[in-house]
């Protein structure tokens, strides 16, 4: 009987040992997921409700057993909200892991220095992970940047982020301007910066056409910049041919072409460098600026001057076959 016992407890202890062991193999073996899948768990999920989803989506074999060793092995961290990645064969304690991590899947919509806010407007309604409408936002009004949403996240929300960052950029850098500035109000420094902005990408100019277009308006002299002809046309989109004389000579709230002085308002949403560099424009004599051929711009303090680097930049059209 002695030896009968011994064995029992033996046997007992050796089945205890397989499913101890069969209860921690089945926690951190490879799952079912045959490639990498996204999962969506809601705001107030429970790990019960999340393990359910699971287990319709075939990222786990069972929801109850799943449940019932996160119990035991996992952490005691509550589980995020949100979209993730599961990857391909991940165990039950990679995915747990996953879940209170919060590692959730980021998504961004990019808008670029100097996007006009009907190009915002169709970039958001042609995402289809977000819902819900919009209007057409305010020109200037948004910050170009890369901004992350969620999933079936409402574009309103998403706008309102942009706008946001708009009006605390602008609420930031106003009280740091320099004496030198032309701009008398924010929403002038943006009308002024969105010019700057389509005017020239390169960093290393943006103070010195600032400073140019500064110069002029302290003159009243018109500002001539081109893209205050084609905002009126195209509400910012690019024009896709040369700019024709009856244009040059329209006569609207826009067109620095024919009038004195700033357009009406913005023609495009500047980024943040372009409205510091109104803000602090660079001290230069320069009342004139033409392509260079290179990318970037030649100054000139007289139309003398400036005329004759027309004549270069028309030369090099020429030779280049564009003229």
């Amino acid at each position: 009987m002695r030896r009968l016992g011994c064995l029992i407890l033996v046997a007992a202890a050796v089945i205890a040992v397989l499913l101890a062991g069969n209860f921690l193999y089945g926690w951190n073996a490879s799952g079912p997921l045959e490639s990498q899948r996204t999962i969506v768990i809601k705001s107030g999920s429970s790990l019960a409700m999340a393990a359910d989803v699971m287990e319709s989506e075939g990222v786990i074999k069972s929801a109850d057993a799943f449940l019932t060793r996160a119990k035991i092995l996992g952490g005691s961290e509550p589980i995020k909200a949100g979209e993730f990645e599961i990857p391909a064969g991940a165990s039950n304690a990679v995915i747990l892991d996953i879940l209170q991590g919060g590692k959730s899947v980021q998504r961004l919509i990019t808008i670029p220095e100097g996007t006009p806010s009907i190009i915002v407007y169709e970039k958001l309604l042609d995402e289809k992970l977000l819902k819900g409408e919009i209007p057409v936002p305010a020109e200037g009004s948004i910050l170009p940047d890369s901004y992350s949403f969620e999933r079936g996240e409402q574009r309103a929300a998403v706008l309102l982020r942009m706008q946001k960052a708009m009006s605390d950029t602008i609420a930031e850098l106003w009280p740091q301007r320099s004496s030198s500035t032309i701009a008398k109000t924010p929403r002038e420094a943006i009308t002024l910066a969105s010019i700057v902005e389509k005017e020239t990408a390169l960093a290393r100019e943006r103070r010195t056409v600032a400073g140019v277009y500064s110069n002029r308006l302290r003159m009243n002299m018109m500002l001539q910049a081109d893209p205050t002809i084609i905002y009126p046309i195209t509400k910012g989109k690019p024009l896709g041919r040369r700019i024709r004389q009856s244009e040059i000579a329209q006569v609207n709230d826009y067109n620095t072409y024919a009038m004195v002085g700033l357009p009406k308002g913005p023609i495009a949403n500047p980024g943040r460098a372009s409205i510091e560099a109104v803000l602090n424009p660079a001290k230069t004599k320069a009342l004139y600026f033409v392509a260079d051929g290179k990318g970037g711009h030649v100054f000139a303090e007289t139309l003398e001057q400036h005329n004759r680097n027309v004549e270069k930049w028309f030369a090099l059209r020429r030779e280049r076959g564009e003229m």
